[in-house]
């Protein structure tokens, strides 16, 4: 039976509250097909976000747990665990791969072009960009290839509008810059790169501090102080980086 917009709403929240996020996100995919294209409200879209994260959330960490016992047991040479983990790999990944074209059905479809505000467009563009980083992830060859150019498509279409129509405090302006430097980090591995943008983002952040208002300090602050904690992270990941070239370099001058 089809409930009304309202219904799908508290049943989504009721979801939540029991924590059963695959039914959450059916409660909400529901809600978004049934809105005719009418834009969410910020409460609507932030549901959805939620009830996507925590389920792609769990399958991104069973699939980082399952690929490191998979590399454990290849340097053991147990080829028969190394088949079965393999194939319960091949089962998490499907499982995301499902998970990650059901939202990008929905923002394609339906929540890209209703949304109206700058600051929706965003909101959503980010999520776009987000789910085909978390597909360039595990994906190999071609498929990481075009799920990478798809991300990068995504955040810099996001990053044209925060620019142009969010504050440099904005919290979704700063997610949008925390996950951009991510992808530059982990998927593209240009540490400079995300470096420099995770701290233009917190410096900018920083010179309008006291403009920001109180509704949002706390997400806009949270955001900023994950900024500055992959900065020191990926600084201090470069400097062992050009410690251990600079003792390679002095190895092989020794050895020649």
């Amino acid at each position: 039976m089809a409930l009304t917009r309202e219904q799908y709403l508290y049943m989504a929240k009721l979801a939540e509250q029991a924590e059963r996020y695959e039914e959450m996100v059916q409660f909400m995919d529901s809600l978004v097909v049934g809105s005719a294209g009418a834009e969410l409200t910020v409460e609507e879209r932030n549901l959805l976000s939620v009830a996507y994260k925590n389920v792609i959330g769990s399958l991104r960490a069973a699939w980082r747990i399952v690929s490191s016992i998979e590399q454990k047991e290849e340097g053991r040479k147990n080829d028969d665990h190394v088949a079965l983990v393999k194939d319960y790999r091949s089962k998490v990944e499907n499982e995301l791969s499902q998970v990650c074209a059901g939202i990008l059905k929905l923002l394609a479809d339906c929540l890209i072009p209703s949304a109206a505000s700058g600051e929706s467009k965003v909101f959503y563009l980010k999520m776009k960009g987000d789910y085909h980083r978390y597909l360039a992830e595990f994906k190999t060859g071609n498929e990481r290839k075009e799920a990478a150019e798809d991300t990068m498509l995504a955040y810099k279409a996001a990053q044209d509008i925060a620019l142009a129509d969010l504050a440099p405090t904005h919290p979704i302006r700063l997610g949008l810059a925390l996950n951009f430097s991510v992808f530059y980090y982990e998927i593209l591995n240009a540490s400079e790169k995300a470096c420099s943008m995770a701290k233009q983002a917190f410096e900018e952040a920083i010179a309008e501090l006291d403009t920001l208002g109180e509704e949002s300090y706390k997400d806009s602050t949270l955001i900023m102080q994950l900024l500055r904690d992959n900065l020191t992270l990926w600084t201090s990941d470069m400097q062992v980086e050009i410690v251990a070239c600079t003792i390679m370099g002095l190895r092989r001058s020794t050895v020649e």
